[in-house]
């Protein structure tokens, strides 16, 4: 959802239809899988998320037509093998720029929604797999929040830090190396409901 990397591999969703399509869980834990562990078939993504070729067929397609995914012909061993990838790095939008449109508004709610739910399956998980680690990576590991009283500029200057503090670490993550692992971070900054 961060409009600032300045990168151009991204996606930047303005219409309700493709925003609609990536609000299935299954179709948005595809696309993560495809950019995280990169270029796969419908068998090895029916494989790891524990559904049905079919399915994931038919997910795999939506997310094509949309723009969200592409095909690696270049891995196909034959005609029949069918490779697929992320077509991008990022996928952003801009919920303030829906805020008059009831249709792109509740696209936008919907597909938001679906991730702050995979946010929350995602951390749930790395609280199970904790006990298969390493105890300093589980020391490294963190999970806190925090609250202050800010005006609007101290709050987009606080919202401006974490992105600055995300795209260093997401610029020096980016391909894997001896002694890494991928690690995962999830920043919200929003103003309390209420307040």
């Amino acid at each position: 959802m961060d409009a600032r990397r300045p990168d151009s591999n991204r996606i930047q969703l303005h219409d309700a239809g493709p925003m609609r399509a990536l609000a299935h869980p299954v179709r948005l834990r595809l696309l993560g899988l495809l950019r995280i562990d990169g270029p796969a078939t419908v068998g090895m993504l029916a494989e790891r998320t524990g559904e049905a070729a079919g399915s994931i067929s038919y997910h795999v397609s939506t997310l094509a037509r949309h723009g969200f995914v592409e095909q690696a012909p270049e891995l196909a061993r034959d005609r029949r093998e069918r490779w697929w990838r992320s077509a991008h790095e990022v996928t952003s939008w801009q919920s303030a720029e829906f805020v008059d449109d009831p249709d792109r508004r509740a696209a936008s709610d919907a597909l938001r929604r679906t991730v702050l739910e995979a946010y929350h399956r995602e951390l749930l998980g790395a609280l199970d797999a904790e006990a298969g680690l390493e105890p300093e990576w589980v020391a490294a590991s963190d999970s806190s929040d925090g609250a202050a009283h800010l005006t609007l500029e101290e709050f987009q200057e606080l919202g401006a830090e974490l992105a600055a503090v995300r795209e260093r670490w997401w610029a020096r993550g980016r391909e894997p190396r001896e002694g890494a692992r991928p690690v995962r971070w999830i920043t919200h900054v929003f103003p309390r409901a209420d307040a």
